[in-house]
């Protein structure tokens, strides 16, 4: 009752305010790639305007790496297109901060307290300090933060409400104080696997002969409740012993108490897909009777040299790491929105191999993008314009609404980058209209939706810095002009040109930019 009485509060609360914009903004059809029916489909929200986002967030006992920043970004793409279609959005993010054992298994020690015990901190202290620095992280890729970003140990009684509800639906069992889930049992009503593509026969012949299978029923069984031994730190009472919840357990009972019992999407990496995200479509299905989400959405991985970039296969480069350089697999440093800019120009469920070769590519083109934003401002409009750019705001509207495609939406805005700076060098004109819309166009999608900016709170100081000193050189070589010390202007406008910046005279004064 609690959590519907929620609803209406947030429903009553936004609704006059949103429904307007809605109703203006919603008529543009959106389609999103449902990881469920393996296609894609007309999004349609349950309650509009309000809709229901669900992402499964970091377990904090490291440094975020690359292959945390694509869901992060990703997702955060996901929040603002919906929010500028006019949707109220509720995006709930976790925070796992227990109960995710070693090798995604349900043996084993509990990540966040194996590295507490080899540092010698309460495993909160580990929490507490990699979950600052996630969000410090985020903060520097522009990600917006979530409405909501519970932490499965602040939801212990949520997840022991729903292993009560389903062992009394019959699909669990308890042995020796651990509670498991009856794959088998459950396979007899629902389809599990239906998700993944995975076939259960193959699950339970596939896992026979693993350790730690000997509490089980079966081997694909996976537990909802463990049993804590006597070392265990993190532990809670419950009906069957002190012990912690699993690993699957904590999305389920956490986006149902935030967002209902049905709601819209529910996110993650593809390497969530199986088991976690199959596991919480039974857990779902057999506590409340149906399942939860209604459109499933998965990024696909980061690879280095095709191989999968993470934690447990040691080939993982933190984000901290990329924005100073100090990592021996890097040449360089790479700022923040190179980095942003790299995971989106792929589409989100295409793999995206890291190299730094692809960095340095990425780079070069969000210099362009955000250097076309700076030569709109300093563009004069003429009485009509040369350039045809009529159409470019349905184009990006038409590709983000296809499955949120950004690349093919930053190609578009690449081919007006070269009309703008074909303007720029008075080959073409633009109309004072035409003008305004490119300025709209390039700061509703590429600044608002994608989140791509040179204005983060060091990127700006260094712009500013770096704008002066440009300044004082280019009146210094006017001066040297005027005066006629044609030796010292040339000189320089060739040691500028040794540092990739190069210098356009025009009857306005001089400009410079980036060379590619």
């Amino acid at each position: 009752m609690l959590m519907a009485e929620n609803h209406l509060v947030f429903l009553s609360k936004y609704l006059p305010l949103s429904f307007p914009k809605y109703m203006a903004m919603t008529q543009r059809s959106l389609h999103i790639y449902n990881t469920l029916s393996r296609k894609k489909e007309l999004f349609t929200a349950l309650n509009p305007p309000l809709t229901g986002l669900y992402v499964c967030g970091p377990t904090v006992y490291g440094d975020a790496h690359l292959g945390h920043a694509r869901p992060a970004v990703t997702f955060d793409v996901v929040f603002r297109y919906l929010q500028h279609l006019g949707y109220k959005v509720r995006y709930v993010r976790n925070i796992t901060d227990v109960g995710h054992l070693e090798n995604d298994a349900d043996q084993g020690e509990d990540k966040v307290a194996k590295k507490a015990r080899l540092e010698q901190l309460e495993p909160m202290e580990v929490v507490q300090f990699f979950t600052d620095r996630y969000h410090e992280d985020m903060d520097q890729l522009n990600v917006r933060k979530p409405s909501i970003e519970p932490r499965a140990s602040g939801h212990i009684i949520e997840q022991i409400q729903m292993v009560q509800a389903i062992l009394q639906a019959g699909y669990a069992y308890e042995v020796n104080g651990s509670v498991y889930f009856d794959v088998v049992r459950y396979s007899q009503d629902y389809h599990y696997g239906k998700l993944s593509g995975r076939v259960l026969d193959d699950l339970i012949s596939g896992n026979r002969d693993l350790e730690g299978q000997q509490e089980k029923r079966n081997p694909a069984d996976f537990a909802l409740w463990k049993k804590a031994s006597p070392e265990h730190i993190m532990r809670w009472p419950s009906p069957w012993s002190d012990g912690f919840p699993g690993w699957h357990l904590e999305c389920s009972a956490m986006s149902t108490r935030y967002l209902g019992e049905v709601f819209d999407i529910h996110g993650g990496g593809m390497d969530l897909l199986f088991p976690h995200h199959e596991c919480e479509i039974a857990q779902s299905q057999a506590a409340l009777g149906r399942e939860s989400a209604r459109y499933w959405m998965h990024n696909n991985m980061i690879t280095v040299n095709g191989q999968k970039m993470g934690k447990s296969l040691g080939n993982f480069i933190t984000l901290r790491e990329f924005f100073s350089g100090e990592h021996p697999g890097l040449q360089r440093a790479y700022s923040p929105m190179t980095i942003r800019f790299f995971i989106l120009q792929a589409h989100y469920r295409s793999t995206l191999d890291f190299s730094n070769e692809a960095l340095q590519a990425a780079e070069k083109g969000f210099r362009r993008l955000m250097q076309a934003i700076d030569t709109l401002k300093g563009l004069k409009a003429s009485e009509s314009s040369s350039v045809d750019v009529a159409g470019l705001d349905e184009k990006c509207y038409q590709a983000l609404s296809d499955d949120f495609n950004t690349p093919v939406a930053i190609a578009h805005l690449f081919d007006a980058a070269r009309q703008i700076n074909s303007v720029n060098d008075q080959k073409d004109t633009l109309s004072e209209s035409d003008l305004q819309m490119l300025k709209k166009t390039f700061n509703t999608f590429l600044v608002e939706i994608m989140g791509l900016s040179s204005d983060t709170r060091e990127g700006s100081r260094m712009q500013t810095l770096v704008q002066g000193l440009m300044d004082l050189i280019l009146d210094m070589r006017q001066q040297a002009r005027q005066q006629k010390n044609w030796e010292a202007s040339d000189r320089i406008r060739k040691q500028l040109d040794q540092l990739n910046i190069a210098v356009k005279d025009a009857k306005e004064g001089a400009s410079w930019e980036i060379k590619e």
